[in-house]
């Protein structure tokens, strides 16, 4: 099952970040993967402010160092960022080296302490050299596959409705591939989980910044970000 990782997947990374379940509250928490960029970023931004929603983008580097105005833009409405990698790498198809290298580059850019891996995929030791660097690791408990030029939008849509539950870590995906589907899923998505009685909340776990103003090899950390 692609849409909703099954038990035996979520096993292979135990310290990761699938689902936060909150007692007495029906909890949802939207993602984004792979921006920011002009052409979809800006749109995401404004559907997100129309419906009063705060969401976590997992951003990749080199989008981040092409439009740093983006990234600011994003923390400027509130919302969160997180680590997607550099250059957008697949653990399962890089060294450890080059994928915590990978990382840290795109740590200097991007000031958080969660990290998102491309496709989901990481070899050992990855996630551990990760956790010794500072690094959180979220998945998720529901990927809608917007990205999927196969799928009508009606299909995404769908896929929300159908696997999303209390506590789901959603992802969609500021991408040029995922905009159609994206486009017609993700405030249609929006209206029928707050109609559900879903509130949406940040990762926990990651101090709210303002601005990214620090920039450092190693993801702050919550006493760093206090002081400053």
């Amino acid at each position: 099952m692609i849409e909703q990782p099954p038990l035996l997947y979520r096993v292979l990374y135990p310290n990761a970040l699938w689902r936060v379940k909150k007692p007495h509250q029906k909890t949802v928490y939207l993602t984004f993967d792979d921006g920011p960029i002009p052409e979809i970023t800006p749109w995401v931004l404004n559907q997100l402010d129309r419906y009063n929603v705060k969401a976590t983008f997992f951003c990749v580097g080199d989008n981040v160092r092409k439009y740093p105005y983006l990234y600011e833009e994003i923390l400027e409405c509130g919302h969160q960022v997180g680590n997607h990698t550099f250059h957008h790498l697949q653990g399962w198809l890089t060294t450890s080296n080059r994928f915590v290298d990978d990382t840290l580059e795109a740590g200097r850019l991007i000031t958080s302490n969660l990290f998102r891996p491309p496709h989901g995929h990481m070899i050992f030791p990855q996630p551990h050299l990760l956790k010794k660097k500072g690094y959180k690791i979220v998945m998720w408990d529901v990927v809608t596959r917007d990205y999927n030029v196969k799928l009508l939008p009606e299909q995404v849509l769908d896929n929300v409705k159908r696997y999303t539950r209390d506590g789901s870590i959603i992802v969609f995906h500021d991408s040029l591939k995922a905009e159609k589907n994206m486009k017609f899923a993700l405030p249609r998505s929006i209206e029928w989980l707050q109609r559900e009685g879903y509130t949406f909340e940040l990762i926990p776990g990651m101090p709210k910044l303002s601005r990214n103003r620090y920039y450092s090899s190693t993801p702050i950390s919550l006493n760093q970000a206090r002081t400053r």
